[in-house]
């Protein structure tokens, strides 16, 4: 926040995933519009979506433009200009010229893949987004209420995208969505992984050299055609996988299209191909009706399988989903209980896997090199299988960001330490 002070308009992206991610919405937008009364504060995303009035209503000087109409931010430099050519107030203008056209979720809303980042000014792992919204409608989640359905960028257009990326110097691209598994071609109108499948092989045969990184994997979305193409060591070995519950039980009240097995076999199947990739899953605790039994299974489960991370979220009931009223509920009290629990095992879960790679060698993406209060020749970064390694010994001068260094792994701490070898052509 220190860093923007200065700047002429604030652009705040929200979640609405946890009643705790829209309080923190809510005050975040409320404290930089006191501070800068004088100054638009546009506030866009999940939340802009589903609470835009109680947004709008915070200061006068907001202005909400919901997820549905967030292409639309691409007219605010120029309508701001403008209104400073004019002399007129910023919020006014950005009002206007951002209003316009702004419906409901999948009713005239803008296109969802017209945001394309022209050059990257803080990241150097390239973002394409490939699908937005969801069909599963699970019993706890109020995104498809904010995203609308499952839709996909067409492949001919992913595949521009991600060769353009290729050639501006990228290193690595991710591929983002709400529900990356359900991407799928009009055309042939693929899904269960295969339709994601046949991208990634489009992707790899149109690139030399990039490395792509895929956000999140539901589990019966793993199948043996998606599998064969994640092995590509091209491939980052990084998956998420919306894992939610140990508990069959559980899994069917929050209408999850699969079962624990499921989630084993899937697990599984990944290892064969990749050996011992980052596989990291989120998990819900104090589902309503969720007993000790159901939670002990998950905890089986997480340390069955070792994990390498989980994000925990102890239950939050949402407005409009059917989970809101569902009993009986679990105290809030045991909710954070089970959440600490699975919490601590996480990170024993974590430590253990990273302390599997020392002596081993991985492929670091320099996020930073050598700073004024760090050693010359460091730098840290990200390895293929998403470890955070400080490296140590690059050649004077050449700890650039988005440079690939090959790195044997010596220590496993908080941040992995690592020698340098060599960079990657």
């Amino acid at each position: 926040m220190d860093d923007s002070e200065e700047a002429d308009v604030h652009v705040i992206n929200t979640c609405t995933v946890t009643s705790r991610a829209d309080h923190k919405a809510r005050s975040l937008v409320r404290a930089v519009a006191l501070r800068r009364p004088d100054e638009p504060v546009i506030v866009t995303g999940c939340s802009a979506e589903t609470e835009a009035e109680a947004l709008a209503a915070l200061a006068e000087n907001v202005v909400v433009v919901p997820q549905s109409a967030k292409a639309r931010l691409l007219q605010a430099p120029a309508a701001l200009a403008r209104a400073r050519e004019a002399g007129e107030p910023g919020v006014g203008a950005l009002r206007a010229a951002l209003a316009a056209g702004v419906g409901a979720v999948g009713a005239g809303a803008a296109d969802p893949f017209a945001l394309v980042a022209g050059e990257l000014s803080f990241h150097t792992r390239a973002f394409l987004k490939i699908q937005d919204g969801c069909d599963c409608r699970c019993a706890y989640c109020r995104v498809p209420l904010a995203r609308g359905t499952s839709v996909s960028l067409e492949p001919d257009e992913v595949v521009r995208r991600a060769v353009a990326l290729e050639e501006r110097g990228s290193a690595e691209i991710v591929l983002t969505g709400v529900n990356v598994s359900s991407w799928r071609s009009a055309e042939e109108g693929a899904d269960g992984g295969r339709g994601l499948a046949r991208l990634l092989e489009r992707l790899l045969e149109a690139t030399a050299r990039v490395r792509f990184r895929i956000t999140s994997l539901e589990p019966e979305s793993i199948s043996p055609q998606l599998v064969e193409a994640v092995s590509n060591p091209r491939i980052c070995p990084h998956f998420h996988v919306p894992v939610q519950s140990g508990s069959d039980a559980v899994l069917a009240r929050m209408r999850r299209r699969y079962r624990s097995q499921k989630v084993r076999d899937g697990v599984r199947a990944l290892r064969d191909a990749r050996g011992d990739p980052f596989i990291a899953a989120d998990i819900l605790v104090g589902f309503p009706g969720e007993t000790p039994e159901d939670h002990a299974r998950t905890v089986d489960l997480v340390r069955g399988l070792e994990l390498a991370a989980l994000h925990v979220f102890p239950f939050s009931p949402r407005p409009g989903t059917a989970a809101a009223g569902m009993a009986p509920p679990v105290p809030e009290r045991v909710r954070r209980e089970r959440a600490r629990e699975v919490s601590a095992l996480a990170a024993q879960l974590g430590a253990a896997y990273a302390r599997r790679w020392v002596g081993l060698q991985v492929d670091v993406l320099l996020e930073r090199g050598a700073g004024r209060r760090s050693p010359a020749g460091t730098g840290r970064g990200v390895s293929e299988n998403y470890l955070k390694v400080a490296v140590r010994g690059i050649p004077p001068g050449e700890a650039v960001a988005g440079r690939i260094a090959r790195t044997e792994i010596t220590a496993a701490d908080t941040v992995l330490s690592g020698n340098f070898i060599a960079f990657r052509p």
